[in-house]
Formats: C-alpha cells, sequence, structure tokens
C-alpha cells in the first residue's frame, strides 16, 4: 500500500528512493530500475483508490494506452505493474522544473518563451489525440521544463481513450482552476477540452494569475462554466493582442468555438513566434476578444476584479459534476449590456439600422478574409503538414497536393533530424488554392562549434569562452600539474579545436598546483638507507659529511627539509652524514731550565673532549710559568686540564732555580773573634 515507499523494491526490480512529488491520486518517487541500470520515476496510486478496483482496472488501462504515446515532448511510459496491494507506473525520469514552479517563482513568463512552451505541448497533444487518448489534466504542474528549455508533458493517469470500455462515472476527475466548462459539468469530452486547458496554462503564464478563482473547487468549476475571463492585456499590457487572441479563442466558453484541433492552435502559435499574421478566425490579432456582437451592440465589458485567497488546491481531484439547470449561478454572466435603454424605434429604422449592421459585418468579414489569408472555411485545397518528412519527401507531396515548392530555407535545429522539414508556410491545414507555394524550412540538425582552447585560463575566463562559443561547462576534479600554475585550466575534454554540437558540455581540469609530499625521517639511518627511502619518496639526495662524536660513523646526523614537511616531488633533500669522532694532538714540553718534567708529552683527544698535564719540579727547582697554544696561562699550578679541544693544542712550562737565603752581619762578627 501506498505511504512511505523509501527503501522498497517493486517486481524486485524497482527500487524507491525519495518521494519527488504527490498529486490528488499518486505520488511520485525517484527510483533506480535495476535491471537495466537507469534512473526513473515510479508512480505509486494512493491507498483510497488502490482498494477500488474500478480504479485500479482503469489506472492499468490508461497507463498501457499512455506507453503508446511517443513523441520528445510527453513523458515516456516504460513499464506497469501491482506488487501486492500496490499499483505503479515506471516512467522517464525528468530534469528540471515543472511549469507552475516557474510562475511561482518568476511571477509572468516571457510571453515569447509562452507560445514555444504552448507549441510544444500542442504538439505533445496532436499525437496523444491522433490515438483518441484526451489528457483531461493538463495544468502547469504536469509540464515539466527540461534545462534545455524543452517540455515534457506527464501524467496522463486520468487520461481516458475515447473508444474506452470503462464505465463512465458522474464524478469529474480534474483540476478545478484548468477544467474545461463541458468537464466541469460531466459531459462527454473532446480534444477540446485539452485546448482549453492548455489555453488556462498559457493565460496564468503570462500574467501570473488564474484566469478564476475560488474558495472551493465547486465555485472555481462553476466560474469555468460561466464567467468569462479578464483580457490578459488589462492585467499585463505588455502582452501581443496575437497572443492574447489566440489563448481567449482556446479559452472559448463553447467547445465548437475553440480551435479545431491541437495541430491548429499549434500553428497560430507557430505563426506568432515567426512574426507571421495569426489568423484565429472569431479573433483577430487587432481585437481584445468579447461575446460576439458585444463591440456593435455597444456593450460594455466589466473588469473582474483580480483573484486572491480562496480555493488553493492544485492537486487533481474528484468532483460532482456542475448541474447547471438545478444552480441559480449557471445563468449569472461577467458580461453585461450597459447600454442605455431607449424608446421603442419603428420597424424602418430598425430595418435599416439591421441592414446597416449587417453590412458592417460583412465588410469586416471581406477584409478580415483578406488580410488573414483566408480562414479555415475557405475554399480551395487543404494543405497536408510536410513536417517531418525529408525535402525529397516534402517536395513530392507538395506536388501530389496540387501545390508548388516555394522557397527552401535550411536552418540549424536540435531536435529534427537533417534533411527534414521543421515548419511550412502556409501552414498546415489551411485552404489554399492549386497552384500555391509551399515554403519550407529545413533542419540542418544540430549546429557545430569549435571547442576553445581553455589552456591556462582560470575558471572564469573558461566558462566565459565556452558561453560565447554556445557551449556548456563543467568542472572536474583538480589535479596536480608541474608545469601549469594554481586554479588554471591543464587539460579539458573534448579537446581545443575538436567540433561539437552547439549546447555541448565541456569538462576543464584545473591544476592544483605542483604535487607536495611528506619528507620521510631518515636521522639516525646509514647513508644507503637514508638514500633509498627518500628516492622512493619522490626526492632526490645530496649529502655533505660531518665528523660527529655523539652520531656513529655513517649514520644520518641531519636532514634539510625536516621530517615530516611537506616538499614538492622531485625536489632534492640534503642529509648531513657522520664521519664519526674527529682527534687532535696534545703534547708538553718543558721551555728554558731543565728544572723538571711534564707528562704526558704527547697524546690524543677527541673533538670537543679534554686533556690533562702533570708536571714535577726538581730539587732546587720551582715553576715559573705554565702556557698553552690558544694563550691561555694556569700560573705555577701542577696539574693543568684543557676542555673542549677544536684543535691540536700544547703546553708549554718553564722551571727556575729556588732562591738560597743570605747570611746575617751577628753570625760575621761571632765568626772574626774565634779568628782572633
Amino acid at each position: 500500500m501506498a505511504g512511505n515507499m523509501t527503501g522498497r523494491k517493486l517486481n524486485n526490480r524497482y527500487l524507491i528512493g525519495e518521494r519527488i512529488g504527490i498529486g490528488g491520486m499518486a505520488e511520485v518517487y525517484q527510483g533506480q530500475d535495476t535491471v537495466l541500470g537507469r534512473t526513473v520515476a515510479v508512480k505509486v496510486m494512493l491507498p483510497q483508490y488502490a482498494e477500488d478496483p474500478q480504479f485500479t482496472a482503469r489506472f492499468r488501462q490508461e497507463a498501457a494506452a499512455a506507453a503508446n504515446l511517443q513523441s520528445p515532448y510527453i513523458v515516456n511510459v516504460y513499464d506497469w505493474g501491482q506488487d501486492a496491494d500496490t499499483s505503479f507506473i515506471v516512467m522517464e525520469f525528468v530534469r528540471g522544473s515543472d511549469l507552475k514552479s516557474a510562475i511561482q517563482q518568476r511571477g509572468a513568463i516571457n510571453q515569447r518563451k509562452v507560445a514555444e512552451i504552448g507549441s510544444q505541448v500542442c504538439q505533445a497533444l496532436s499525437v496523444a489525440h491522433g490515438l483518441d487518448i484526451i489528457h483531461r489534466d493538463i495544468k502547469p504542474q504536469n509540464i515539466m521544463i527540461q534545462p534545455d528549455g524543452n517540455v515534457k508533458v506527464m501524467d496522463f493517469g486520468i487520461a481516458r481513450a475515447k473508444n474506452s470500455v470503462m464505465q463512465k462515472t458522474e464524478a469529474v476527475l480534474g483540476t478545478a482552476h484548468y477544467i474545461s466548462p463541458e468537464q466541469a459539468q460531466g459531459k462527454e469530452l473532446s480534444p477540446a477540452s485539452d485546448i482549453y486547458s492548455l489555453g488556462v496554462v498559457l493565460y496564468e503564464a503570462v500574467t501570473a494569475q488564474l484566469p478564476f478563482d475560488g474558495p472551493d473547487a465547486v465555485s472555481v468549476a462553476m466560474k469555468q462554466v460561466n464567467d468569462q475571463p479578464v483580457p490578459p492585456r488589462e492585467i499585463n499590457p505588455a502582452i501581443d493582442p496575437n497572443l492574447e487572441a489566440i489563448i481567449l479563442k482556446a479559452m472559448s466558453k463553447n467547445p465548437a468555438d475553440r480551435f479545431a484541433t491541437a495541430r491548429e492552435m499549434r500553428h497560430c502559435l507557430n505563426d506568432f513566434l515567426a512574426g507571421r499574421p495569426v489568423n484565429v478566425g472569431g479573433f483577430s490579432g487587432e481585437q481584445t476578444a468579447v461575446i460576439a456582437g458585444a463591440a456593435i451592440a455597444g456593450a460594455t465589458v466589466p473588469v473582474a476584479a483580480a483573484a486572491a485567497g480562496g480555493f488553493k488546491t492544485d492537486k487533481t481531484a474528484v468532483m460532482p459534476a456542475t448541474d447547471l439547470k438545478n444552480n441559480s449561478s449557471a445563468r449569472q454572466r461577467n458580461y453585461v449590456d450597459a447600454t442605455p435603454k431607449k424608446e421603442p424605434m419603428s420597424g424602418g429604422k430598425r430595418a435599416a439600422i439591421v441592414i446597416g449592421a449587417i453590412a458592417v459585418i460583412a465588410a469586416i468579414a471581406a477584409i478580415s478574409f483578406f488580410l488573414l489569408g483566408r480562414g479555415c472555411s475557405a475554399g480551395g485545397n487543404e494543405v497536408p503538414s510536410f513536417v517531418g518528412q525529408t525535402l525529397e519527401q516534402a517536395t513530392a507531396a507538395i506536388k501530389g497536393a496540387g501545390f508548388e515548392l516555394g522557397t527552401v530555407e535550411y536552418e540549424y535545429s536540435e531536435t529534427a533530424p537533417v534533411d527534414t522539414v521543421i515548419s511550412q508556410t502556409p501552414r498546415a491545414g489551411s485552404r489554399q488554392e492549386a497552384g500555391t507555394k509551399v515554403s519550407l524550412k529545413v533542419s540542418q540538425g544540430v549546429e557545430q562549434v569549435e571547442v576553445p582552447n581553455l589552456t591556462d585560463m582560470t575558471a572564469a575566463e573558461a566558462r566565459n569562452a565556452l558561453q560565447q562559443a554556445g557551449l556548456k561547462y563543467e568542472a572536474g576534479t583538480a589535479e596536480h600539474s608541474d608545469t601549469i600554475a594554481e586554479n588554471h585550466v591543464m587539460r579539458q575534454n573534448p579537446a581545443a579545436g575538436q567540433k561539437v554540437n552547439k549546447g555541448s558540455t565541456v569538462t576543464y581540469i584545473l591544476s592544483a598546483g605542483e604535487e607536495k609530499i611528506s619528507v620521510p625521517n631518515v636521522v639516525g639511518e646509514l647513508e644507503g638507507t637514508a638514500t633509498t627511502t627518500l628516492t622512493n619518496a619522490g626526492f632526490t639526495v645530496t649529502v655533505d659529511y660531518q665528523s660527529s662524536s655523539d652520531v656513529a660513523e655513517g649514520c644520518v646526523i641531519s636532514q634539510t627539509p625536516a621530517a615530516n614537511e611537506k616538499a614538492k616531488s622531485k625536489s632534492a633533500v640534503s642529509i648531513v652524514v657522520s664521519t664519526g669522532a674527529k682527534y687532535y694532538s696534545a703534547s708538553a714540553y718543558v721551555s728554558g731550565v731543565a728544572g723538571g718534567s711534564v707528562s704526558p708529552g704527547y697524546t690524543t683527544v677527541s673533538e670537543g673532549g679534554s686533556v690533562s698535564f702533570y708536571i714535577t719540579a726538581y730539587q732546587g727547582y720551582e715553576i715559573a710559568s705554565v702556557t698553552d697554544s690558544n694563550g691561555n696561562s694556569y700560573g705555577a699550578s701542577s696539574s693543568v686540564t684543557i676542555n673542549n679541544v677544536k684543535g691540536d693544542v700544547s703546553l708549554s712550562v718553564t722551571f727556575q732555580e729556588i732562591a738560597q737565603p743570605t747570611p746575617s752581619s751577628s753570625s760575621s762578627s761571632s765568626s772574626s773573634k774565634k779568628n782572633s
């Protein structure tokens, strides 16, 4: 049963993803066809309808009918089925936005774009009507605008084939704001009902307003039956009178007053787009559509206030058929006779006025017939449609129909195959005298353009260059480059100079600059091992040597850049390798009188180390001075230590005799007396 279907797999094939829309009778999910590996849209009937066997049968029958509709402007139906109590239809997944959302976001849409949308919808309806299928729910929500600007008509969920064997019902299926008067009354429908709904869609697109609104579905449906719309140009004066005439003719209350076929409406829209005269029969391109005779009779047409608030639902709904006979409002009209009452006139005066009016109408009809290229009811042969035929086929068909080939113009087309007819003048369905020249526009296929060279451009420059060339753009994942500056284009696909279809997408790849990688830690490793490690990591290696008393000989003392720093690939890493400890000579000697000794006389000491000397004075001598080769003096010390040796060092020791004491004078006198 419908509800939250996400994650469910229907018929063991269609994996249901997120819900992307919900309508009055079904909800739509994005899905994945696990067999063909493509993205699809899966429409699932709502529970209240899935439980109705008759509605389920209609759903199944009409899904099968919609699957036979082949048009570039109709959403393709791939499959339909039943999984437990869930009925579903599998359709083409269309990217883009529906027309209703576009109107709500932007307001009134450019009238030429509206005419293009209307022309494409008419083509879709022509295909459906050609198979006796009436859509019955044409509304902007069911018209998808694709990224390339073309439309896709979708949701034939309540469509009915004219020869359908399904039992009819008194209920009305449709969306109140867009249903035709006959649909609102539950009458038998014809293709003209879809034409009316399309007229309402175009009205809303060019004015950003609905022609009829109300507090509920029934009141809106009653207005569809009884009221006339405010002419679009009274809401948006910029609308071309020709386009207004096309819209109002499509919205005629009487189906017989509308376009006879969707193809006829399409030709009028194409004439408007091409700047050709537009012939809509009872409406001309220079007049506002009013009830026949109102202008001559002097009647005025009041302007209804723009509808606001009220009934907001825009979903397909089931409504009771409107009973005009039992509803007093059915006899109301927006058009009233505002002509002041006059005294009764005599029979002769009345006859003269009637004759004059007839003459005026006849003159207008004659002028219109001449200027508008003869109406649909004019004499002559009916012009067949040559659109889609090759030029050779069309040429033969034109002669076979009693006409002559006129001018042939070639133009590019994104949809029509090369050498096939895109459009024709006079339009198909019009009646022309035998021998009339039929001019054709023939497809040259998709326009080819040359891909510009984007190399070394910034992203903004590349996008601008592609837009100037008529191409679309897409940024790929940036890659490292040793030659192209960072954030500039290093590569593109398709390649520069290649010819591609106009509107194609070109992918450009920006440079992420030169690649930087982490430098491995090789301090303490043997020279050979360190060199191999750095080379394998993508670096080159330079080696310096230095003695060290702390690092074993042959091992790396230091590296530049340091470990784990980022450096460009193939850049150099310098390492310093230990040559082991360095030794210096240390010597000592006695300078001058040999009054003593010093030891050791000679030894070696490692760089940064220390050496000690010991000094001994002989009897009668003493140390006079001790100095080293670095200019340091150590006094008369008997032991000397030299620290932090950075080079060869020597110690010089000087001795001197110890001075003897001098005899005193008293000692001398005593000695003299003794001698006497």
